[in-house]
């Protein structure tokens, strides 16, 4: 029973991460962002503020560095990406976002705040924070990415 527990726990965590993608996916695809794959977009959601490397990209999305480049290629295609020189390092390329991923950001960022103003209006402020309180402290031993 034990076991049965912690796997429900695990199911229980991934299946509000996947109806929000999905909703924010669709909402994107509404407003006219319908030439990318959810694929691209896991690799796209990862790229950093500042601009990612490649390396970083395909760990975070824990796929080869080979098909992150095929994903970014894509979504450079597209306009999403573009790779520009890396300033801290001159032999390498940092994946930046452009004007149609930030556009697409902005409607991924309003459809995320409308999920989480529904989840808070139906947990309740208190255990909607105590939620976000536990899940970011749990994130300090399971994210590797945690600056």
């Amino acid at each position: 029973m034990e076991d049965e527990q912690q796997v429900n726990l695990g199911v229980s965590l991934f299946i509000p991460y996947r109806y929000s993608e999905d909703r924010m996916f669709r909402a994107m695809q509404d407003a006219g962002f319908d030439d990318w794959t959810l694929a691209q977009c896991r690799v796209f959601q990862r790229v950093a503020a500042d601009g990612s490397r490649l390396t970083d990209l395909a760990a975070q999305a824990q796929m080869t560095k080979q098909s992150a480049g095929v994903m970014v290629d894509q979504l450079e295609r597209l306009g999403y990406v573009r790779r520009v020189p890396d300033p801290t390092d001159g032999r390498a390329r940092l994946i930046v976002i452009e004007g149609r991923g930030q556009k697409a950001l902005e409607v991924a960022r309003a459809t995320l705040d409308d999920i989480l103003s529904e989840w808070k209006a139906y947990l309740g402020t208190r255990n909607f924070t105590l939620l976000h309180e536990i899940l970011l402290q749990l994130r300090e031993i399971t994210d590797p990415y945690v600056r």
